[in-house]
């Protein structure tokens, strides 16, 4: 599904399934040097299962032009008038992984009456990230790249379970990285995302707005975000619930089916 947002067309995968406004919405907010197609097993569930999903390319990254944004809080703003401007007025649930449930997190609390529920998927607070990685990142982005790549996961023999039997985790991965990278010429795409992570410093103030009921679901072997790094996050974020799931950082890849039972126990669904 193509749309205008602040005069530039963005992109949101829908499940497969035209959306419809009046229906319980879903948006799904991916992380650094990611776009949609990381939702599309969770997109297509809960979009056939009686609701609206927007699965979000972020500014400048897959189908979504314009320039990258400047801010957590610009991201999350926008994502406010990405559902504006599919003519979501009700409610939505907010779905974010890592840098992604920053912006979630930023928009359940700039919004709280729009925000039905929050998920916020191998997330920390703060999300910072070495000087080593980050000047990696501006001299090297491909090495920068295969580096994050080998600690997204819990091991180099992890299951091949999703897109599906015989996919190769790591590979798919990489690939979907520099072909995002590649396809922003106007900036070092991965610097820039991790940068953003990394001055993120309104996290506890924007926990204590937020009202929905609010779950952080965690890889036990997350090294990108370790578990432990989002303990003042889940205690800011008065009765949230902490789920732990058996996986590194990219839950969606590693762990799909218990990511999807998850997400429904955490959306209501």
């Amino acid at each position: 599904m193509k749309l205008i947002v602040n005069g530039f067309e963005a992109y949101a995968h829908t499940g497969g399934k035209p959306l419809d406004p009046a229906l319980p919405a879903i948006v799904f907010i991916h992380g650094a040097l990611n776009d949609h197609s990381v939702w599309t097993l969770l997109a297509r569930w809960f979009a056939h299962h009686g609701h609206a999903v927007l699965a979000v390319d972020l500014p400048g990254h897959g189908r979504s032009a314009g320039p990258p944004l400047n801010s957590i809080a610009d991201l999350a703003d926008w994502v406010w008038a990405l559902l504006d401007a599919a003519g979501v007025q009700q409610q939505a649930g907010l779905v974010g992984h890592s840098m992604g449930s920053l912006i979630a997190l930023e928009a359940a609390a700039r919004q709280p009456a729009r925000a039905s529920h929050l998920a916020l998927l191998a997330t920390a607070y703060p999300m910072k990230v070495s000087e080593a990685l980050l000047n990696t990142a501006a001299a090297q982005p491909d090495k920068a790249i295969a580096m994050v790549n080998q600690f997204s996961f819990s091991s180099w023999a992890s299951k091949p379970s999703y897109p599906g039997p015989g996919a190769w985790l790591q590979g798919g991965e990489m690939a979907l990285k520099r072909r995002i990278q590649g396809r922003q010429t106007e900036v070092n795409l991965f610097e820039q995302d991790f940068r953003l992570c990394d001055a993120y410093i309104g996290g506890l103030e924007a926990a204590a707005k937020v009202n929905a009921p609010s779950t952080l679901i965690l890889g036990a072997r997350d090294q990108m975000t370790a578990p432990k790094q989002s303990k003042t996050l889940a205690e800011a974020l008065q009765g949230a619930k902490t789920v732990m799931l058996p996986a590194g950082h990219s839950l969606m890849s590693e762990v799909p089916d218990a990511l999807l039972a998850a997400l429904r126990v955490a959306l209501r669904v």
